[in-house]
């Protein structure tokens, strides 16, 4: 049902999870565990399937708290709960209250929750493409300093994401991040059709997190595409034809 970071399991007051697409209350395209309110799910198997998610991090099903995602550097500082109707429009989060888990939901793009253990501090931030290419990475940290983070404290975990054999990308793509930094032509791979490539989205991200000077950072190694049985995957459904798919939540909480 969920993945947890050696990086981060260590901490006591800290709680956490990467969740697989298992142990869920959704069925046909969607099974089990869809978390994504934005999905075309039934909400009342969206709503069981959050609340068994709150209930493994120890928090209420209200206190599983997810943004309205805009693929953006936005960041926002939690501090008490809000509805569903009510999500704000960012792709990144840092808190230091306790009892409330940030978590954001993805089906490819990758989810990184962080850590300062000895300041309290967490976040949680969406990073597909469009939202580390123009900083949420860098936000999420600044924010977290904000409320108290040492940067050089800060662990960094980068879940279930799309992998470099599976995500291949047009000329387009590819000059966008030649054009920031030649640099970024090792995240490509060569493909087999023309003026296209392979981008390794993980290594961009945390290539980036490192960049940052944080304590540590990691990615858990498991490609949202290729595994079917555990994972959902916005670039597989689109190649089989389905019309919508699942929304894996990754969340981090600090205990009371």
């Amino acid at each position: 049902m969920l993945i947890e970071a050696p990086a981060l399991s260590s901490f006591p007051r800290i709680r956490h999870a990467f969740f697989t697409r298992e142990g869920g209350a959704s069925a046909g395209i969607y099974a089990s565990l869809n978390g994504g309110v934005g999905s075309k799910d039934d909400p009342a198997a969206v709503a069981e399937n959050r609340a068994r998610m709150a209930a493994e991090l120890g928090v209420s099903p209200d206190g599983l708290l997810s943004l309205y995602q805009i693929h953006s550097p936005e960041v926002i500082t939690v501090e008490a709960p809000w509805t569903a109707e009510n999500r704000p429009k960012a792709d990144a989060m840092a808190s230091r209250t306790p009892g409330l888990a940030l978590a954001v939901a993805s089906a490819d793009c990758g989810p990184v929750l962080f850590a300062d253990p000895h300041a309290g501090v967490i976040g949680a931030a969406h990073a597909g493409w469009k939202g580390a290419f123009p900083g949420v990475l860098e936000a999420t940290i600044a924010r977290m300093e904000e409320l108290g983070a040492t940067r050089t404290q800060i662990v960094a975990v980068l879940g279930p994401t799309i992998g470099p054999e599976a995500y291949e990308v047009g000329p387009e793509f590819v000059a966008r991040f030649l054009d920031q930094d030649a640099g970024h032509r090792r995240f490509f791979a060569a493909s087999e059709r023309p003026d296209h490539a392979f981008f390794d989205l993980p290594a961009y991200i945390l290539a980036r997190l490192e960049a940052t000077g944080i304590g540590e950072a990691e990615w858990l190694g498991c490609c949202t595409y290729s595994d079917d049985g555990r994972f959902f995957s916005y670039r597989r459904s689109v190649h089989r034809g389905e019309p919508d798919y699942g929304r894996l939540i990754s969340a981090i909480a600090i205990t009371h």
